[in-house]
This record gives C-alpha cells, sequence and structure tokens, in this order.
C-alpha cells in the first residue's frame, strides 16, 4: 500500500511538475481512491504536497527565467487571499458536493487547454494591465477553490495565462510560482483537523520533492509545447470522468 503510494504520486508530480500545477488535481482522487478520508486526510495532504511540488518546481523555473516574477506577484496575493476562505468553508459543505464540483472543474480545464493545445506561441508577453486584472480576479477566486477542494487552484491558473498571452513554459512556471501561494494558505487553513499517519506523509513528500525537481527540469530544457499541452488536456478530461462516473 505505502509502496503503491509512493509511486503513484512520484509520477503524478513528475507530469505536474512539468506543468506548473503541483499535482492537486490527481493527489485528490489518488488518496480518495485509496480510501483515505476526504476532510481530514485527502484536502490538507493535497494541499501540502502540491506546495511542495510547486515550491520545488521553481528552483529550476527560476534559473531558466521563466516564472514572471513581476506580474505573477498579484495573482500570488490574490490567490494567497482566496485559499484560506475557501479552506475556512470547506467543512460545511458534504463532501459528494466537493467532488462533484471538483469534477466539473476538472472537465472544463481539460476542455479548455485542449482547445489551445495547437495554438501558436505567442509573439509578445501580454500587457501588464492584461496581467494585473483578468489574472488578480481568476487567481482569487482559483484561490478560494483550490483551498476549498485542496488543490491549490493551478488547474484554473494555468488555462487563464494561457488565454491572456504567457507562451507554455511561461505559463507554466508562473502558475507554479503562483500555486505556491495558495497552496501552503490553504493547507493552513485545514491544518486544525488535518490527520495523517506519518509513514504515508513520509512518503508522499520523499516522492514529491525527487519527482517535482526532474520534472520541471525537464519542462524547462527539453519539453515541447505541444504535446505537454495535449498531455495535460487529456489527464484532466479522463480524471474527470473517472471521478463523476460513480457519482452519477
Amino acid at each position: 500500500m505505502l509502496l503503491w503510494t509512493g509511486l503513484l504520486i512520484f509520477v503524478v508530480s513528475f507530469i505536474f511538475a512539468m506543468l506548473g500545477l503541483g499535482g492537486g488535481m490527481l493527489y485528490v482522487p489518488i488518496f480518495h481512491w485509496l480510501g483515505f478520508n476526504l476532510k481530514d486526510v485527502v484536502i490538507p495532504l493535497g494541499l501540502l504536497l502540491n506546495g511542495l511540488n510547486t515550491l520545488l518546481a521553481l528552483i529550476p523555473y527560476g534559473r531558466k527565467r521563466l516564472v514572471d516574477w513581476k506580474g505573477g506577484f498579484p495573482m500570488a496575493l490574490s490567490a494567497l487571499i482566496g485559499a484560506p476562505l475557501g479552506a475556512i468553508v470547506a467543512p460545511y459543505i458534504p463532501g459528494h458536493l466537493l467532488l462533484i464540483l471538483f469534477s466539473v472543474l476538472v472537465l472544463f480545464a481539460g476542455i479548455r487547454t485542449l482547445m489551445v493545445a495547437k495554438r501558436p506561441e505567442p509573439g509578445q508577453a501580454p500587457s501588464p494591465l492584461r496581467r494585473i486584472l483578468w489574472g488578480s480576479f481568476i487567481a482569487a477566486i482559483a484561490g478560494f477553490l483550490g483551498g476549498m477542494l485542496g488543490i491549490g487552484g493551478g488547474f484554473l491558473i494555468s488555462p487563464l495565462l494561457l488565454w491572456i498571452g504567457y507562451r507554455t513554459k511561461e505559463a507554466a512556471a508562473t502558475t507554479a510560482y503562483i500555486v505556491t501561494f495558495s497552496s501552503f494558505s490553504g493547507f493552513l487553513g485545514h491544518i486544525g483537523h488535518m490527520v495523517i499517519s506519518p509513514a504515508i506523509l513520509t512518503i508522499t513528500v520523499v516522492a514529491v520533492i525527487t519527482a517535482s525537481l526532474l520534472g520541471s527540469s525537464f519542462m524547462a530544457n527539453k519539453a515541447k509545447p505541444e504535446w505537454v499541452k495535449l498531455l495535460y488536456g487529456l489527464l484532466l478530461i479522463g480524471v474527470s470522468l473517472k471521478l463523476a462516473l460513480p457519482l452519477l
């Protein structure tokens, strides 16, 4: 059980570190399918691992100068504020409703990503006004939803950055920057009712640390933008359908 969990988390973390998303989009369903309690284990552990993944991914992204530190800061601040508010609301919402909301949002993110997968990379960076207005608004919503569902909010932030004109690798790197804030602030909102086995915590943290450094390095140096977006979109749609079918 422990070895299987660690292997799954490693694979997920490698893929999602390439996308700057942290992995919460799959950490939550994996822990749920393994039988852990949604509100006391799955959501807080998902947020913690999500934050670790994106934080470590910033190391190779930062070295390659792919992170928009200045433009992403207002978005990070908005997500930082929204995430703990979502964490406060989560205990009052029935678990099956959280899963339904989660699956719908994942499906939306997957379809949106496939729609832009074959578009050529933009020739110039988005305007500062476009980044601040649209970015901060969506980041606040993404932070709230991410804090409530245990996923950090990157599933909305990454498609947003692609939509407003970021190149694929810059969108992944800047998403990691923003999601780090929302993940850790959301985790702090859940820490009061968290109940996690030390063994599960140890093996998953080690898997995330190793995979996030490898995945983000691969993205920064070798990955091709088009197939990264295709992989991301198909992966999200598959997860959404897997979650939604039992609920329906």
